[in-house]
């Protein structure tokens, strides 16, 4: 067994790391508010997320091959080895300390962050104009988008309800978030799943084990294991954030958060194979959907420290896994 064979298996177990404190990191975009709601237990949400992270994860791969060959150029060779382990080791380390302190940041940015910031350090050419189409651009207007059409989904909603009695409403607007937390999850998978599956296709591509950027079956079936079974872990740290420290949503309101921020994944994943953050849709979905009562309602505060950790994961990421990278390069060369 060869040096390069077992470092490719390290990258892999890495990544699939990666994935399962995706699962748990962003576990908190599915279903914290409709356990907020009560809508659905802690734990039953959970298995409900976990099984639909697991089956979004297995409808496409789109996404996998933007972040494994739209991002830097396909490097080769032990050098390219080192880059995606570098890449690795940078967004785990910035998805735990957000994790620590509740905030919920971007997996996928802290992967694409660390993709670049390893890439740089190895003076490795990296693609920007793919990052400004694929990367930049989606992250700024897709929070835009979840925010107003999160206004506008309540607005139609607070108006076709508006002579409807409350309690039975709100009853069945319960119900209806079983679904709408369902398409959360679904729509989870198919995005934050399919990044994990992008490095490691690009880390066997790199290894010369493929010969093509077509994304294995074996690969898709471990990421989806690995972000489903880290999703059933639980995120309750930042699940406490999204669900009751922004604001207290109703369940309807937690059902038109869902029902955007869900719709907005699932499109961004199959129509356009662009990787967004599911955080920061989830998060202006429900800012949005808040503001409906009035702009006071929202715990700006609150907000603003989130859209702090949003702003700073890509450079953070990128420092850490160039700082990987310079130390996995002077031990292993």
């Amino acid at each position: 067994m060869d040096a390069a064979f077992v470092a490719l298996v390290v990258i892999v177990v890495v990544a699939l790391a990666f994935d399962y404190t995706n699962g748990f990191h962003d576990a908190a975009n599915a279903i914290a508010v409709a356990v907020s709601t009560k809508a659905l237990t802690p734990r039953v949400a959970l298995a409900l997320a976990a099984v639909m992270n697991l089956v979004g994860a297995l409808l496409s791969t789109e996404v996998a091959k933007t972040v494994g060959e739209g991002i830097i150029d396909a490097p080769v060779g032990g050098e390219g080895l080192e880059i995606v382990f570098a890449a690795l080791v940078g967004a785990i380390t910035w998805n735990m300390i957000t994790w620590y302190f509740g905030l919920p940041s971007s997996s996928s940015h802290a992967l694409i962050g660390g993709l670049v910031g390893a890439a740089l350090a190895a003076a490795h050419s990296v693609q920007w104009m793919g990052i400004l189409d694929k990367v930049v651009i989606p992250m700024v207007l897709s929070p835009l988008v979840g925010f107003g059409l999160g206004y506008l989904f309540m607005l139609v909603i607070l108006w076709t309800f508006r002579r409807a009695n409350v309690s039975r409403a709100n009853r069945g607007f319960r119900y209806a978030q079983i679904v709408s937390s369902a398409t959360m999850a679904l729509g989870h998978g198919l995005q934050d799943a399919q990044k994990t599956m992008g490095i490691i296709t690009l880390a066997l591509f790199t290894a010369g084990e493929i010969d093509d950027f077509e994304v294995p079956l074996w690969v898709v079936l471990a990421a989806a294991g690995a972000i489903s079974a880290g999703t059933y872990a639980g995120g309750f740290r930042i699940m406490r954030t999204l669900g009751r420290r922004i604001i207290q949503l109703t369940p309807a309101g937690g059902f038109a958060a869902q029902t955007v921020a869900s719709s907005v994944m699932v499109t961004t994943a199959t129509v356009f194979a662009v990787p967004v953050s599911t955080t920061h849709i989830t998060t202006t979905s429900i800012m949005g959907v808040g503001s409906t009562r009035r702009l006071s309602a929202v715990r700006w505060g609150v907000a603003g420290n989130i859209v702090v950790a949003w702003v700073v994961t890509l450079p953070a990421a990128g420092a850490v896994a160039a700082l990987a990278y310079l130390v996995t390069d002077l031990v292993v060369g």
